[in-house]
Parts: C-alpha cells; structure tokens; sequence
C-alpha cells in the first residue's frame, strides 16, 4: 500500500479525481471523496475534478501536473476496504471505449504530450450499484478507512 499522505497533494500542481456516480450508490464513492475533502476543507490548494467515467481528454488534463490521485469504486471482492498504489502507463484498448482505463489515459499522455505524471489510484471497495442515492453504510465505513489511512492515520 502507498505511503502518500493528502499533504501530499495539497499544491496546485496535483490534481485529485473522483470517478462515479452518486446516484447509483457506492458508485458515488470517488465523488464522495471530494465532498469529503470539500467540507473538510483539505487539499485546497490541490485542483479537482468529478466524472463519471475517464475521457480520452482526460490525457490532456494530467499532462498538465505533477502529481494525480483517482479515487473510485471497485467491486473486486479481493479488496477488503480499499487500495492505493501507484498506477503505471500501458496502452490497452479501453482508449476506443467508454471505459478507457488509468493506465490508457497515462499511456495516451505520455505519448502525446511526451510527460507523465506521478499517478495513485485509490480503490474503495464498494458493494450496491443500484439507480439510488446514497452509500450503503460498509461502502461508508471503507470511506472513512481510506481518509484515515491518507490522514496519516492507517487504520484499515
């Protein structure tokens, strides 16, 4: 697991990206990370960016920083709470899709604009994906897990 703190991401040459859907349950847990950092008032220096999916301008966009963490729902029943770890470029074919993937969008930057930045991927296990709104109270508790841990307070 990553050793980065959100201090770490507290510059405005990092950006923090929430992917999901708040209205289809713990989908919505990338975009309650921001809220979470919003009404904390952390990384405000940092800038961010909620949606629903990665674009391939999405490229463009982290060409442009140093540092990048993506938060987002995973429904890999191998994570118990949440990951985070440093992601790495590789061009798949989820670019010619409405999936395009992490590791696509930093192969794409890189090719085009010739610079990668330093990427972390936070996973939060997640359980619902239902048309409802809210996060189901485990989705929550792996939540505030992962805030704690990048508070420096490594509680899993």
């Amino acid at each position: 697991m990553s050793s980065v703190t959100l201090e770490d991401f507290d510059d405005d040459t990092c950006l923090i990206y929430g992917i999901g859907n708040a209205g289809r349950q713990d989908d919505g847990l990338g975009w309650a990370f921001i809220d979470w950092l919003d009404a904390q008032g952390r990384c405000a220096n940092a800038q961010r960016q909620r949606n629903y999916q990665l674009l391939i301008e999405d490229a463009d966009l982290i060409s442009t920083k140093e540092r990048v963490l993506f938060i987002d729902a995973t429904k890999d029943q191998t994570v118990t709470s949440f990951t985070l770890g440093r992601a790495a470029p590789k061009m798949d074919f989820t670019f010619t899709s409405h999936a395009i993937s992490i590791p696509a969008i930093m192969a794409t930057c890189q090719q085009c604009f010739h610079r990668l930045p330093e990427v972390h991927v936070l996973a939060i296990r997640g359980f619902e994906f239902d048309l409802e709104i809210g996060l189901t109270p485990a989705a929550q508790r792996n939540l505030d897990a992962a805030t704690a841990h990048l508070l420096g307070e490594h509680r899993l």
